[in-house]
């Protein structure tokens, strides 16, 4: 009892929801679902639950992740897929359990924080490091499956797409712990190693989402450092970010691969020639589409559930010569926001997003700041919330980063 009536209780909880969904997105998929469950139950464990509860009300960035079902909730007055309207439902309960366990449990620790951090960031670095080596096994073939459009899924089978974006947000807040004054020598150095580790597994298996956030990442982090005066550094990193896919390219096949794959993908898009079997084409022609129906349903949008749906009716008036099997989703987050909520949709979409820069406390957050970056970059080639993996990085990444620190800034009511 004395744990739960100091609060412990409810912190340690906290804690192993947290180190669960780490886990859970980098190997066992039922943690991900667990670890929300947690997070509740710590919530409930806090002794002094009554009086935090309106800290959940006033915390601006969970209320802004209940909107998200709040306006799923609505979309039930147009919607026709009641099927596919229910399961979205169900997972949009992420928006809600998260958020709530960040905002009435009792806060992490700052030592706890940095174990979960470093977690993700060793975890993530040494599933990279295990997957390069099964790329080493045989790089022969895996360099030809990438030449036909084909991607390497890390070892413990996350998807690449995410996998990619995981490896990038390990990349910066590695550097980031680092400078952490609870981090000791041992831990600064392994940290920096699963930075560089990140950065060549990126490469390596030339993830492309991937890279393409590790880079914008960079550059963001290059005129952050221009724009205080730190010349000489935000110099040599805009030189590195000219020079190192130069060097990517000359060293690594698989870069090379990658690249002459990308480029032929769009141009059977833009020549008009067969692209079944085209990612990249077969997403543009994609985008295409979902602006036909984007226009047609601009305010509201088709609804949430509904856009699968609508995407195939209107592949029927222009396929592309696409076969039904390879008239892809959006792989566009803004665009899907667009055509399932329109205006509205997109709306909640970027206050999500971009709401905490307006906080001066967030916006000098670097850790804040580059998971805005990199997700919002991401989102820009994925739409990161269809897959079960993509939403619960956002999800988790939010709780932990934005949530928690309005939380941290809020009055103490635990006594």
């Amino acid at each position: 009892m004395q744990h739960y009536y100091s609060g412990r209780l409810s912190q340690y909880l906290l804690w192993l929801a947290s180190l669960a969904g780490v886990v859970g997105l980098l190997a066992a998929r039922s943690l991900v679902a667990i670890a929300p469950i947690v997070g509740v139950v710590a919530a409930l464990a806090n002794p002094h639950l009554r009086r935090a509860i309106p800290l959940y009300f006033r915390n601006g960035a969970a209320m802004r992740a209940a909107a998200i079902v709040v306006f799923l909730l609505l979309s039930s007055l147009y919607t026709s897929e009641w099927g596919i309207w229910r399961h979205e439902l169900y997972r949009g309960l992420t928006w809600l359990a998260v958020p709530l366990a960040f905002t009435l449990a009792v806060p992490l620790s700052r030592w706890q924080r940095l174990t979960v951090g470093s977690f993700f960031v060793l975890g993530t670095a040494a599933v990279g490091a295990a997957t390069v080596g099964q790329y080493l096994l045989d790089p022969s073939s895996a360099n030809e499956a990438i030449r036909i459009g084909q991607n390497m899924q890390a070892i413990t089978h996350i998807f690449h797409i995410p996998f990619g974006v995981m490896l990038a947000q390990a990349f910066f807040w590695g550097l980031l712990l680092r400078r952490d004054a609870l981090a000791g020598p041992a831990l600064r150095w392994a940290l920096l190693a699963a930075a560089v580790v990140t950065a060549l597994t990126l490469h390596i298996l030339a993830y492309r989402t991937g890279l393409v956030v590790f880079y914008v990442g960079l550059l963001v982090y290059a005129v952050w450092l221009l724009a205080r005066r730190h010349r000489a550094v935000g110099l040599g990193l805009v030189l590195l970010l000219a020079l190192a896919p130069w060097v990517a390219y000359h060293t690594l096949e698989s870069v090379r691969q990658r690249w002459g794959t990308t480029v032929w993908d769009v141009q059977q898009y833009t020549l008009g020639h067969d692209i079944n079997n085209y990612s990249l084409a077969r997403r543009l022609a994609a985008i295409e589409t979902a602006g036909a129906v984007i226009g047609q349903h601009w305010l509201l949008g088709v609804g949430p559930a509904d856009t699968h749906a609508a995407l195939m009716a209107q592949y029927q008036w222009h396929d592309f010569g696409l076969k039904p099997a390879n008239r892809v989703e959006v792989h566009n987050q803004y665009v899907e926001a667009l055509m399932g909520g329109g205006l509205i949709g997109l709306g909640l979409l970027l206050a999500l997003l971009f709401w905490p820069l307006t906080r001066p406390t967030l916006r000098r957050s670097p850790a804040i700041c580059i998971f805005i970056v990199v997700q919002a970059t991401a989102m820009l080639v994925v739409d990161s919330f269809s897959l079960q993996i993509g939403l619960n990085l956002f999800v988790f990444g939010y709780g932990f980063l934005i949530v928690a620190r309005e939380r941290r800034e809020a009055p103490n009511v635990e006594g």
